[in-house]
């Protein structure tokens, strides 16, 4: 077993595969296999794999849901999470694919990437009878959320089981002046979710570099969702260095 297995961190590491998909659709050929990055990824030690269907299929597209889903019933204790707009084509996959987590996303169709979180109370109301229906599928529900401490209580009340933070502002100030504060933000929001009786998950501009920080600070991170970067990383170092520079990130965050 490999020193960063999943049995050994505190937080669990999802590797995103849409970049692998987006690289494969601009030719015709297959290549690179979304089916095989998440196999070497899993065989790294990583801990899940995601992805984020959108309705235009300029990355993940339907069959790399199903094919995933069946790779991933030969990873018992591996999480499949399937993230996206409930409200546009996420429900489906949900239905027919019963993931371990669905990540609720309020983005637009033509959006370039996800950008924000959703909003209570505004948006309780027609997301509650759609959590209602996951959790009753056995699918665990997760909520993108802005890190506003007020909103986690809110949330839960709507019927998610954890919410996952957008971290891009924390990645867009990390280094600079701004770091020490957003860390403050996040931590108060993540606290506010377990004092609700949330899990906590964290994605977006997540990296290598500022990856340890964020768990520091951050208490109760139960899960990261990578994508971006730990796929640029792999196009210099391969998948399986990558998840293991990864891991070591999380193992390091929490030695000592």
């Amino acid at each position: 077993m490999n020193a960063y297995a999943p049995t050994t961190s505190r937080t669990a590491l999802s590797v995103n595969v849409n970049k692998v998909a987006l690289v494969r659709n601009t030719r015709h050929l297959g290549i690179p296999s979304v089916t095989r990055a998440a196999q070497l990824c899993l065989e790294a030690g990583a801990q899940g794999i995601t992805v984020h269907p959108r309705p235009d299929e300029r990355h993940i597209r339907a069959q790399d849901l199903f094919e995933l889903a069946a790779l991933m019933r030969g990873w018992p204790g591996r999480e499949f999470n399937i993230e996206g707009n409930p409200f546009h084509n996420l429900m489906d996959f949900v239905r027919q694919l019963r993931p371990q987590q669905a990540t609720f996303v309020p983005d637009s169709q033509d959006q370039f990437t996800s950008d924000h979180g959703w909003s209570f109370p505004a948006d309780a109301e027609r997301l509650r009878p759609l959590i209602a229906e996951c959790r009753a599928l056995g699918v665990r529900v997760s909520l993108f959320m802005d890190p506003v401490p007020e909103q986690m209580a809110q949330a839960r009340a709507a019927g998610a089981d954890r919410v996952e933070l957008y971290t891009e502002p924390y990645a867009a100030a990390w280094g600079q002046a701004g770091q020490g504060a957003q860390l403050a933000r996040y931590a108060a929001a993540a606290q506010a979710a377990l004092d609700a009786g949330l899990g906590v998950n964290a994605g977006h501009d997540l990296s290598r570099d500022n990856l340890a920080d964020f768990l520091r600070a951050v208490p109760g991170v139960a899960e990261v969702s990578i994508g971006h970067a730990l796929i640029s990383d792999a196009l210099e170092l391969g998948y399986a260095a990558t998840v293991q520079a990864y891991l070591r990130c999380i193992h390091q965050a929490f030695a000592g």
